[in-house]
């Protein structure tokens, strides 16, 4: 199985290793050296191979790209939905006592910028002014590449890592994704993380069309431009509801009676891979 796209294609399709495991011999996956590391975390794997230049090191019968897997399997929503989660990070996330979020506070991780081949799916980090207004916030970037005119623009504490493993076990200590059609909405999809995630006006097919949800991913839930570039709609979308998430957190904190204005709402922000 050759994984020639990007890292978020990548594993969005991985959920389609163990089904695949079922009707063959054996599976070999010949994919990213980046995601080596999660993608041995999945059942139905014989074994891994780094994809690198010319012809892959290995035996076998039939050779098929991995976005061919769904068409193949003949799958449907249900054979989707049971598969998450489906990564499983084994490495520490390496916070430090001073940037770990903690349990008295809601925490969001936010991307801002996708791959470089479709400008349309990222957003400036102004455009996150909504987030970084809302009370009792604090802004953590995990956002590779940031600038340190970022960070201040967003009052934000870089946290950021360029192995996806680390940066998958830090996803884990959030409450809640905030990102645009990138690597990082995938990763949280697949760890089963809330994720939501923003979508430029004539987003890819895989998003459909109209909905809120996805098929591919139970805790996503997608936030829609209503015409192309204009991110103010479903940023204010997304604030309302992170708003309801944070007070819902704190009220179960709170001992019977007592007033909720003193709970913080953290957000933190991740920063995309190529996807």
């Amino acid at each position: 199985m050759r994984c020639y796209h990007g890292l978020g294609d990548t594993l969005q399709f991985a959920r389609l290793f163990e089904p695949l495991s079922k009707i063959a011999a054996s599976v070999q996956v010949w994919a990213q050296p980046a995601l080596m590391e999660l993608l041995s975390s999945i059942n139905g794997v014989d074994r891994l191979t780094p994809l690198h230049d010319g012809v892959v090191d290995a035996d076998f019968n039939i050779d098929i790209e991995l976005m061919e897997i769904p068409h193949a399997l003949r799958i449907t929503q249900a054979m989707l939905q049971r598969a998450v989660p489906y990564i499983f990070p084994k490495r520490p996330h390496g916070l430090s006592r001073q940037t770990m979020p903690r349990a008295d506070r809601f925490n969001i991780g936010i991307v801002w910028r996708a791959g470089d081949w479709d400008s349309r799916r990222s957003l400036p980090p102004e455009a996150l002014a909504p987030l970084s207004a809302l009370p009792r916030t604090r802004l953590y970037s995990l956002q590779l590449g940031a600038t340190e005119r970022e960070l201040a623009q967003l009052g934000a504490i870089d946290i950021s890592s360029s192995d996806i493993a680390v940066a998958a076990a830090r996803m884990r200590t959030l409450d809640l994704i905030l990102s645009p059609d990138t690597m990082a909405a995938h990763l949280a999809g697949a760890l089963g993380a809330p994720v939501f995630t923003l979508l430029h006006a004539r987003c890819d097919w895989r998003w459909m069309e109209g909905r809120p949800d996805s098929p591919w991913y139970p805790s996503m839930r997608l936030f829609r431009q209503r015409r192309q570039g204009d991110w103010a709609t479903p940023i204010a979308e997304a604030a309302a509801a992170i708003a309801q998430k944070a007070q819902a957190k704190a009220a179960r904190r709170l001992p019977a009676g007592a007033p909720a204005a003193g709970n913080e709402l953290t957000i933190a922000a991740f920063g995309p891979q190529r996807g």
